[in-house]
């Protein structure tokens, strides 16, 4: 799974990381002829903070781990930072050159299959941080499957998938957005992956805040019951008839952003 963030822009450096650069810009597209769906996700960013993502350092506290992003027009380093079960200090820090881990400072040789893993885990978790930051990057695909309600609240429906180019080792995810019409915020979001034996995750937003012109929230992680594998497009018909249980919570704390005066134009 991704995810998907992580949040990394039209260079692939690790197969297991999406692209993350200034074509995760609204105004940047595949194609200059903008399909309804991009028009509308091009919205949701604007609404959740837009260029800011460009220039932001952002650090916050998920779960035993620090994390922290710094972005500057395209170059971008994305670390986490805790100790394990030895006392030892372990820093990783994904950017445009690679990945890296550190073990009380100092740098480690991995085997290949560890850096794919370590690379996927930090970006994961800065993706669906920072969503929708990265839903504009040249590997996302993008559809307007409807409109819908949830909670006597209109949405649109969006699909979004990856090109096997550029879309990183889990390409084949697939993602489901329900867009606030009234706000243009993500309130749910859904995805399939393939990992570990695969599954689906449905996600509610709450606890939303502004800090510094960046929209952050906290979700309510959802699976379908055990036994039942529905089809994804149903997930948020299931949540409305109290089928899915709780899984989760996703919970970022200690959120401090800091931004830089830079024109990326």
């Amino acid at each position: 799974m991704k995810k998907i963030l992580i949040f990394l822009c039209c260079v692939v450096l690790l197969a297991g990381c999406k692209n993350d650069s200034k074509d995760s810009n609204p105004a940047i597209s595949k194609d200059k002829e903008r399909s309804q769906a991009e028009k509308i996700i091009d919205s949701v960013i604007i609404s959740a903070g837009g260029e800011a993502y460009e220039t932001a350092s952002i650090d916050f506290d998920f779960r035993d781990k620090h994390y922290q992003s710094k972005r500057r027009c395209g170059q971008f380093s994305l670390s986490r930072t805790f100790t394990d079960s030895t006392g030892k200090e372990i820093k990783d820090v994904l950017s445009n050159e690679g990945f890296t881990r550190y073990v009380n400072q100092e740098k480690q040789k991995l085997a290949d299959s560890l850096v794919t893993a370590y690379s996927n885990s930090v970006n994961s978790v800065h993706y669906f941080m920072q969503l929708p930051f990265g839903l504009n990057d040249m590997a996302v695909n993008k559809k307007l499957l409807g409109e819908t309600s949830i909670e006597n609240k209109p949405y649109y429906k969006i699909k979004v998938w990856f090109d096997a180019e550029g879309g990183g080792e889990d390409h084949e995810d697939e993602y489901l957005y329900w867009i606030n019409k009234n706000n243009y915020h993500i309130d749910y979001f859904a995805y399939s992956y393939e990992v570990n034996g695969g599954g689906m995750r449905f996600r509610k937003a709450y606890n939303p805040r502004e800090i510094k012109g960046i929209r952050f929230v906290d979700y309510k992680n959802y699976a379908p019951k055990e036994g039942e594998n529905p089809a994804l497009e149903n997930l948020d018909q299931l949540y409305k008839n109290n089928k899915l249980e709780l899984f989760s919570s996703i919970e970022n704390k200690n959120i401090k952003v800091n931004l830089t005066e830079t024109d990326c134009n």
